[in-house]
């Protein structure tokens, strides 16, 4: 079998079974599939692993680093219509430019300065991007996100004073503890904070997500495979 070929049956074999599981989940737990956005992590990854996934009918993707994204997303982007990027890592405010061009959506607002500069982007280029605000669950100091006392108030401030579009919250559970307990705090917290969104899950729990209200997932190695 030449490479290319294995690649691509590896590739979309791994997001069927990702498809399976997310649909398995939903019944299980009284939701519609559709409830669900597949975000797929291609951090890391290339556009030669990239594209046997968006053969597969696979459409929101994910990255971590902006300058890593436009490397390749472009031209992705240009070849198939409809693809819809996330930023999912954190963002510096000199890459903002750059970040509300490409992205159609940003995961990791977490602090002021980043909202503030968001707004004024979108505002010069007319863009509508979608935002959530970064909860840090764990309040782990070296981890990014607001403090779950403060993520009402600072989803009101990016959506009222700022004018953002704030879709909802998104967590990175602390590696070393249960993450369901993190999974139901950003729920409790994102109705609190009248949003609907709830990105949180990813490759080893995002099925124990789905059963607590996520609306995103993230699966990176789920379905690319491990990463060098």
């Amino acid at each position: 079998m030449p490479q290319d070929t294995a690649i691509d049956a590896s590739a979309t074999d791994r997001l069927q079974a990702v498809r399976d599981k997310i649909a398995k989940r939903c019944e299980e737990t009284g939701r519609e599939p559709s409830e669900v956005v597949l975000v797929a992590v291609s951090k890391t990854f290339d556009a030669s692993a990239i594209r046997p996934v968006i053969r597969a009918g696979q459409r929101v993707f994910g990255e971590n680093r902006v300058q890593e994204a436009l490397g390749k997303w472009p031209a992705l982007k240009a070849e198939t219509p409809g693809i819809q990027l996330h930023l999912i890592g954190p963002l510096q405010s000199n890459k903002t430019k750059e970040a509300v061009a490409l992205f159609d959506v940003i995961e990791s607002v977490d602090r002021e300065k980043i909202a503030r500069a968001i707004a004024t982007e979108c505002e010069k280029t007319g863009k509508a991007l979608t935002v959530f605000v970064q909860v840090n669950t764990g309040e782990e100091p070296q981890k990014a996100g607001v403090s779950p006392a403060e993520t009402a108030s600072f989803a009101a401030m990016c959506r009222d004073t700022l004018g953002l579009n704030v879709a909802g919250l998104m967590c990175i559970p602390p590696i070393e503890e249960e993450p369901a307990l993190h999974f139901a705090l950003l729920d409790k917290l994102a109705f609190e904070a009248g949003v609907e969104g709830r990105s949180m899950g990813m490759s080893a729990d995002f099925e124990t997500a789905i059963g607590l209200g996520a609306t995103q997932i993230r699966v990176g190695s789920a379905i690319f495979g491990p990463r060098g």
